[in-house]
C-alpha cells in the first residue's frame, strides 16, 4: 500500500456505503455475503469481514440472527431544542430538558443518595466521596425512548430541605431554578458542553441502539454565585437526534 492509499477494507466499506447512501442498496436489503464481497472486490475473507464491521459500527447495517446482514432504515434526525430562555414555571421535566414549546412526552425517574465519584465531585466542586442525590430519568416520545438523563445535586445544598428529592415533595418536578429559589439559592448561570462517544451497553439497550452506535452527551451544570448546585449528563442517540440551541442576545 502506497502513502495516502486507503486500506483495502476501508475501500470496500466506502463503496458499499456509497451504494447504501445513493439507494442502490435500499433499507432492508440484504448486504452482499462475505463470499460475494470477496469475489466482487477481489479481496480476502478477512478484508470482507472487516468492511462489514465498519458498516455495522457506522450504524448503516445490522445483523439478524440466522439470516444475514441487512441495510438499516435511516432515520431522519429529529430536533431536540436547547434554550437560553427559562421554561415557564411548572413546566414538566420533559419540557425542561427539551426546551421546546411543542415538546410532549412521558418520563420516569428514580432518586437515591450516593457518593460523588471523582469526575462528578470535580464538576460540583466537592471532595470525592461527598454525598449527593443522584436522579436518573428516562424520557419517551410516542412510546420511544429518546433521551436519558442523570443528575447529581450536593446534599450539602439540598439535604434536609423540601427540595432534597427533585421529583417528590411540594416542588417535585419544578426544575432546578425554581427548586433552588425555594431554599434561597439563586441560580444565575448554566453551562452546557456537548460531546460524542460510543454508547455504553446499558444506554444503548435503553435507547434501542446496537454496540458501536454513537450518542451525544450534553454535560450541563447549574451555578449559584459560582457554586455548582446541580450537574447532569443528558444522553441522546446521535443517529436520530440533533441538538439545536436558541440563545438570547443581550
Amino acid at each position: 500500500m502506497t502513502f495516502g492509499e486507503q486500506p483495502a477494507y476501508l475501500r470496500v466499506a466506502g463503496d458499499l456505503r456509497k451504494k447504501i447512501v445513493d439507494g442502490r442498496l435500499p433499507p432492508h436489503t440484504r448486504l452482499p455475503s462475505q463470499a460475494r464481497i470477496r469475489e466482487e472486490y477481489g479481496v480476502s475473507d478477512t478484508v470482507a469481514l472487516e468492511a462489514r464491521k465498519v458498516l455495522m459500527a457506522e450504524g448503516l447495517v445490522e445483523g439478524r440472527s440466522g439470516s444475514g446482514t441487512y441495510v438499516r432504515e435511516r432515520p431522519v434526525p429529529r430536533r431536540i431544542a436547547r434554550s437560553g430562555f427559562r421554561p415557564p414555571a411548572g413546566a414538566t421535566p420533559f419540557r425542561q430538558e427539551q426546551a421546546d414549546g411543542e415538546a410532549r412526552g412521558t418520563w420516569e425517574s428514580s432518586s437515591e443518595q450516593t457518593e460523588a465519584g471523582g469526575a462528578i465531585a470535580e464538576r460540583l466542586g466537592l471532595q470525592a466521596g461527598e454525598r449527593v442525590m443522584r436522579t436518573k430519568y428516562v424520557f419517551r416520545d410516542a412510546g420511544e425512548t429518546m433521551m436519558l438523563s442523570t443528575s447529581w445535586e450536593p446534599l450539602a445544598v439540598t439535604g434536609r430541605t423540601p427540595v432534597m428529592l427533585p421529583e417528590e415533595g411540594p416542588l417535585g418536578g419544578m426544575g432546578v431554578v425554581e427548586r433552588m429559589r425555594a431554599i434561597d439559592v439563586v441560580v444565575d448561570n448554566v453551562t452546557e458542553e456537548v460531546g460524542a462517544r460510543p454508547g455504553l451497553s446499558e444506554e444503548l439497550l435503553a435507547l434501542g441502539g446496537v454496540p458501536g452506535h454513537v450518542v451525544l452527551v450534553i454535560q450541563r451544570t447549574y451555578y449559584a454565585s459560582g457554586r455548582a448546585v446541580e450537574t447532569a449528563d443528558v444522553v441522546v442517540p446521535a443517529d436520530r437526534y440533533r441538538i439545536a440551541y436558541h440563545l438570547p442576545v443581550k
